[in-house]
């Protein structure tokens, strides 16, 4: 039966995208999959749903606007080719066509002509294009950055490719080290404000916190201090006035200042230290349970507001990736850099006192309000006038000022591998950094690479590739042999699929005031401080560019649960524990599994698979198809002169569920409605029952679309379901004809009373007294007030 549908839906067209400017638009997107190879359940947790909020508002008026595609480049393919000698491309293209099938058996309304695949020269000739332009604003820009690196196989690693706790090479097993190479990145921080504003945009408070904390705007002041062998270096504090009490300087293993400044007996200690920190992660560097450990260089700082020569230490717990890679260590008034100055016998110096504060030494790290002390001129002033009056007496002197710091990185998009974008950038010894023109775009990929590990990118070995001209003076150039991160790719593409033809830009304009910016986006919340951080930063820029006219990128976005595997995790290839949704399919058709994973709890919550239950959703599916054939009722209770109201009343039930993607409790009340259907069949009028059944089958088509098309024809209606309209329903015929209400006398019950649905005040009362249970419990007392909750329940108080 489903294939048969899908073949008719094809040959008709259904899916292809309503153009009809009489009705509003809806822009529905799903994160847009990976072709690692099957689709897993995860994969079908993730789509169906989201296919079914989109039928929902196609039934609605809307014309929707539906597409999909492969985020097609990435390190995976790249791995497959090493391990198994074929070509990333063929191995990647031969998974999107097995994908393409499996999405088709799902019964989803995707806009298959919309489809973009990114590793296409149509689609990344636009990734080449955007660096360029990025370029041209001083958005890109190339810079030394740390990255993973295996000393055995030669080679830089992707975080995946980094495993276990003790960070080893998942190809080798030798321990991962940190190399600084020369990097691109995007100045994603230029925005960072920006990115902090979510008022044009409803999306999950969940992800703005996140998006928030990882930007992790603080506002406090610049501080230079002057380190001995050296010169100025920089921190940025959120305590300027805590600036009297730093006994120490920090600066992290990496800092170009280290091998200048420490001195010749602290040399081997120190080199020592910063190898065992180059291998280990971030996460672990800054564990806050974790023992402080650190290593004095031998060299001084001198504190600039008292003059006092403070020593220079490196500790791992300081990252060259965040601030200035350097921290003046206040130990009386931060935890961290009080226990470090216990652990190496460091002074400790309150200077804003705590409550009830008699002197001496602390015996822990105090970061209350208070007065400061030990401060000099500035004894007695409170926290906030502290901190504004030492940063000012900086600011005049020339040591300092205030400022504004940001936890957020800017974006290295640098990728020392084959399989993704190519950077358009040449390097010429005449003319420098000089970007490919773009009619000289796309720089396409070489279709053959040699896989041998040398810590650079296979590109490098293709002469043919990297020896080029320089554009501007014709002489001898090189090419930049690394590809771009494949969050590229996934950073604009909603942009590409209103025109992924389209050869005069990144996508046609008039297409893009047909139907930007997208609506509704549907996807995991693991991608919050990524792809979906990434893709607001694109779109700021596309605006600046004059591509778009608005700020984000879309409207609203709902954030699914993850299925995961039956080992607890989530699913994925990689981990080996994801569930093939074939099988079921096969068993029970995949109307039926869409359904499941839709009943089984809320859409935003997930949980682990487990296939009990299915079979129960297959039962209902059949029971729905039962409707349209001739059959007895059931045998169960159920009153036939409800059926207007109760079709009404699921109707909106449904109605409201779907807009706030309630999947569960709307296929919970469709379950409901149908053994309500099948206890009166047979037991009303032709044309009642055919009325109910009419709106029934239309509710179910956005979570069956299959069963509702077969139940639809049946009905001898006209094709098809799904290009009708959604049922509405009249409130009145909801309306209770008569309620339940409860009688208490001094808040205790003493009956229950049948009352007209839109009973007054006044006679709700007269019906409690009129109570034989209540009588007793009133006579011969004064009534002191009657407590009335419309609909409800009479509270007699007496006395």
């Amino acid at each position: 039966m489903e294939s048969r549908w899908q073949r008719r839906w094809e040959e008709a067209g259904i899916y292809k995208t309503d153009e009809d400017p009489a009705k509003p638009k809806h822009y529905a997107l799903t994160m847009l999959p990976y072709p690692s190879g099957d689709l897993h359940v995860g994969h079908w947790y993730a789509m169906t749903p989201s296919d079914t909020r989109a039928r929902f508002m196609r039934m609605q008026g809307h014309r929707v606007f539906f597409p999909i595609g492969f985020d097609a480049f990435g390190l995976p393919a790249e791995n497959a080719a090493i391990k198994n000698g074929i070509h990333p491309r063929e191995w990647t293209l031969a998974n999107v066509e097995r994908m393409r099938g499996q999405l088709r058996q799902m019964g989803a309304m995707f806009d298959f002509d919309a489809e973009i695949v990114t590793c296409e020269p149509e689609y990344y000739e636009w990734n080449q294009w955007f660096f360029v332009k990025f370029f041209e604003q001083g958005l890109a820009y190339r810079s030394e950055a740390p990255v993973d690196f295996c000393p055995s196989c030669n080679t830089t690693l992707a975080r995946e490719q980094v495993v276990g706790v003790e960070r080893v090479c998942e190809r080798c097993g030798t321990p991962v080290i940190k190399k600084n190479l020369a990097q691109w990145m995007f100045r994603i921080t230029d925005y960072a404000d920006e990115l902090l504003d979510f008022s044009k945009i409803d999306w999950p408070e969940r992800v703005q916190t996140l998006q928030r904390n990882w930007i992790g705007r603080s506002e406090g002041a610049e501080v230079r201090f002057d380190v001995e062998g050296y010169g100025p270096v920089e921190v940025f504090t959120t305590r300027p006035d805590t600036l009297f009490g730093a006994t120490f300087f920090v600066m992290s293993p990496e800092h170009p200042a280290v091998e200048e400044i420490t001195t010749a007996d602290r040399h081997g200690e120190v080199h020592a230290y910063v190898e065992r920190a180059r291998k280990m992660t971030e996460i672990d560097r800054t564990d806050a349970t974790r023992d402080k450990t650190g290593v004095f260089t031998g060299a001084y700082a001198t504190n600039p507001v008292s003059g006092e020569r403070i020593p220079v230490y490196i500790a791992d717990y300081v990252l060259m990736g965040y601030g200035t890679g350097a921290i003046m260590a206040v130990p009386a008034h931060d935890e961290r850099d009080f226990e470090f100055a216990r652990k190496y016998g460091i002074e400790i110096r309150t200077v804003i006192a705590p409550p009830e504060w008699e002197g001496g030494e602390p015996s822990e790290a105090y970061s209350g309000d208070g007065a400061l002390v030990n401060s000099g001129r500035f004894d007695g002033l409170p926290v906030e006038e502290g901190k504004k009056g030492i940063t000012g007496w900086l600011e005049e002197r020339g040591m300092g000022e205030p400022a504004v710091s940001y936890r957020l990185r800017d974006w290295l998009i640098s990728r020392q591998r084959y399989w993704g974008t190519p950077i358009p950038i040449i390097y010429c010894p005449e003319c420098g950094t000089v970007p490919v023109p773009e009619e000289d775009l796309p720089v396409k990929l070489p279709e053959d690479a040699e896989f041998t590990p040398t810590g650079e990118s296979p590109l490098k070995l293709r002469k043919d590739f990297w020896r080029t001209e320089c554009p501007r003076c014709g002489g001898e150039a090189e090419r930049e042999t690394d590809t771009m991160d494949t969050f590229m790719d996934s950073s604009w593409y909603q942009y590409r699929y209103l025109s992924p033809d389209y050869e005069g830009g990144p996508f046609d304009p008039e297409e893009g005031r047909k139907w930007l910016p997208v609506d509704q986006y549907t996807g995991g919340i693991e991608h919050a401080v990524m792809h979906l951080l990434y893709t607001r930063f694109f779109t700021k820029v596309m605006r600046d560019l004059g591509l778009v006219d608005f700020d984000e990128p879309m409207k609203r976005l709902f954030n699914q649960g993850i299925i995961l595997g039956p080992d607890g995790n989530r699913m994925s290839k990689s981990r080996g524990n994801v569930v093939n949704p074939q099988e079921y399919v096969d068993l029970y058709g995949s109307d039926a599994l869409r359904s499941f994973l839709m009943f089984i709890g809320p859409w935003g919550e997930g949980g682990p698979w487990d296939s009990q239950g299915i079979e129960g959703t297959a039962r209902f599916l059949r029971r729905a198809l039962s409707l349209g054939q001739e059959g007895e009722p059931t045998g169960a209770e159920a009153d036939p002169g409800e059926l207007e109201r109760r079709t009404a009343r699921v109707t909106k039930k449904i109605t409201e569920d779907l807009e706030a993607f309630r999947f569960n409790t709307t296929l919970a009340a469709l379950m409901e409605h149908t053994n309500y259907l099948s206890a009166i069949r047979g037991r009303v009028g032709e044309e009642r029952w055919s009325g109910a059944l009419r709106t029934y089958t239309l509710l179910l088509a956005p979570f069956a679309p299959h069963h509702a098309e077969e139940l639809w024809a049946m009905l001898g209606e006209e094709f098809s379901v799904h290009q009708q309209w959604w049922p509405g329903w009249e409130e009145e015929a909801i309306a209770e004809e008569e309620i339940t209400l409860i009688v208490q006398v001094n808040g205790k019950l003493r009956d229950r009373i049948e009352a007209p649905a839109d009973v007054s005040e006044e006679t709700a009362k007269e019906l409690a007294l009129a109570s034989e249970r209540v009588a007793p419990h009133v006579e011969d007392k004064e009534i002191k007030k009657a407590v009335y909750v419309p609909g409800k329940l009479v509270n007699l108080v007496v006395g």
